[in-house]
């Protein structure tokens, strides 16, 4: 309605770009930290990412993956050993090439010439490789195998064009190696990992994604097989959500990962590597943010509930206080979801509308008022994110709801919540998905004319390599698109490539992508 007045200054319609730097601020995630490319990840922010961690972790650890920690610093000729993967990564690794500073005579510091190092030292862009000698040295036989780690760390990434969350110099992620004795074990756990990460994506974080291949051009550096998960944001851009690489025996070749068969012979190990990162932030923020914010899905919201006494600086305060004490012990006694209800009590100073609308913006899936009336109807004001608005009248659907019967709702509103975010969002994916177009000026046309947002097309191919394929990407980048994957449970070709003219071998997904 034209009467509702938006918590944002800037609506997704209008500037899709700018609007989400907007939620960024205005749901306090994080700012710039004055070194470009790097951020600083705040207390609510953060909170998200370590909903997310948790239960990533939790699943990791179910698949019998234990963690582990790997230096930051990474001597440059484990790189130079393989040189697909460091051509990958080559003009975005940051290299340590002193260990001292010294005063520069002019009130400043400079590097100490005695103080270079004999070997540069590469910042962590990827593990591989140095997981790759512990691994090394780690297995000897049959029986040492499947090795499998997992680390969480920070990683760097000289990126020249940087968005919070999206694309930074330095991020958060999760990284999987494992090690295998042939070649079906190491696809196995391939693909176990993806699946991981698609029910994590989904079930967690609310966003639905389309499993898949990438096509041979976008490939991870060295890898055999690379696979995704493509989540469709609300500009109809694509977001890779997670990847899963299957490495065949290069990288244990370059590593000398090696073990000792049954019958005595020397085998080189089949090895995977598997990742998600802090992107899935910036995922979370363009699949449910909105006009007023952003909408954190139950299940990673740092506060599922909160709790806002309006407070007077009147006697009854004190009362209103213990009221909200009682209404957050009754709540957070409940569990939803699998765990114990998450529930603040906000006291900290200023008025409770202003701190609503703060947490509006910061997308706490529950929200609740109380004040002294409140508190003698034994009721609660309770407004549901997901649903902010009465469109009847353009005012907070605020709800006013009996306080035992809320305590006994609430578990089963937060899954509510978190069902609604994600059927929301796979409506809006699946229709904004073309199918149908059967030529490459087709696909041409439908993204200079489909609008602001077009979406993505499905369309067939034939799985070219070489040249063919050189001159697939060409004609990709010239209309600044991709592909994003082949989609795992597609339906099968059954006509002509778009691009080659030859009979189709599958279907796959074309889109622009962040």
């Amino acid at each position: 309605m034209s009467n509702i007045r938006h918590a944002l200054n800037v609506k997704r319609q209008d500037d899709f770009a700018k609007w989400y730097q907007e939620v960024i601020a205005a749901a306090d995630l994080a700012e710039e930290s004055g070194v470009r490319g790097c951020m600083v990840i705040k207390p609510w922010g953060y909170g998200i990412w370590e909903r997310v961690q948790r239960l990533m972790d939790d699943r990791i650890k179910a698949a019998g993956i234990p963690n582990a920690y790997f230096p930051i610093f990474i001597p440059l000729a484990n790189f130079e050993r393989e040189a697909d993967h460091v051509e990958g990564f080559a003009k975005e690794m940051a290299v340590v090439t002193h260990h001292r500073l010294i005063a520069d005579g002019k009130g400043g510091l400079t590097t100490d010439p005695e103080a270079k190092l004999e070997e540069p030292l590469v910042v962590r862009p990827t593990s591989e490789t140095i997981i790759g000698d512990a691994m090394a040295r780690w297995v000897q036989s049959w029986r040492d195998l499947p090795m499998m780690l997992n680390q969480w760390a920070n990683v760097v990434r000289w990126e020249m064009r940087t968005r919070m969350f999206l694309r930074t110099s330095e991020f958060l992620w999760q990284e999987g190696h494992t090690a295998h004795a042939t070649r079906e074990e190491a696809l196995e756990e391939t693909h176990r990992a993806l699946e991981m990460y698609r029910a994590c994506v989904e079930e967690d974080l609310a966003v639905p994604v389309i499993a898949g291949e990438k096509p041979e051009n976008e490939r991870f550096p060295g890898a055999d097989e690379t696979w995704s998960i493509e989540a469709m944001m609300q500009d109809g851009k694509a977001l890779q959500a997670g990847t899963s690489h299957y490495l065949g025996t290069s990288f244990a070749e370059a590593a000398g990962i090696r073990y000792q068969d049954r019958e005595g012979t020397q085998q080189l190990c089949h090895t995977t590597s598997w990742g998600t990162s802090t992107r899935l932030i910036g995922g979370v923020v363009m699949t449910h943010g909105d006009d007023d914010g952003l909408r954190v899905p139950p299940r990673i919201a740092p506060h599922q509930v909160v709790i806002l006494p309006m407070l007077r600086d009147k006697p009854e305060d004190e009362a209103v206080l213990a009221y909200c004490e009682e209404v957050r012990a009754s709540i957070a006694g409940q569990s939803a979801l699998g765990e114990p209800i998450r529930v603040l009590l906000d006291k900290t100073p200023g008025k409770a509308t202003a701190k609503r609308w703060d947490w509006v913006r910061k997308g706490a899936p529950v929200i609740i008022e109380v004040g002294p009336r409140d508190m003698e109807n034994a009721k609660l004001a309770v407004l549901r994110r997901d649903r902010l608005w009465n469109t009847d009248n353009g005012k907070p659907a605020m709800q006013f709801v009996a306080r035992d019967q809320f305590a006994a709702e609430v578990p089963a509103l937060l899954e509510d919540i978190q069902d609604a975010l994600f059927t929301e969002a796979r409506e809006r994916r699946d229709a904004n998905i073309t199918r149908g177009i059967t030529d490459w000026h087709g696909v041409v046309n439908f993204f200079r004319k489909g609008g602001k947002y077009p979406g993505w097309v499905e369309v067939q191919w034939a799985r070219p390599t070489g040249k063919a394929l050189d001159d697939v990407v060409e004609r990709l980048k010239g209309e600044k698109l991709t592909i994003r994957n082949v989609p795992r449970d597609g339906e099968p070709a059954d006509g002509t490539c778009i691009f080659t003219g030859e009979k189709a071998a599958e279907r796959i997904f074309v889109a622009r992508a962040y």
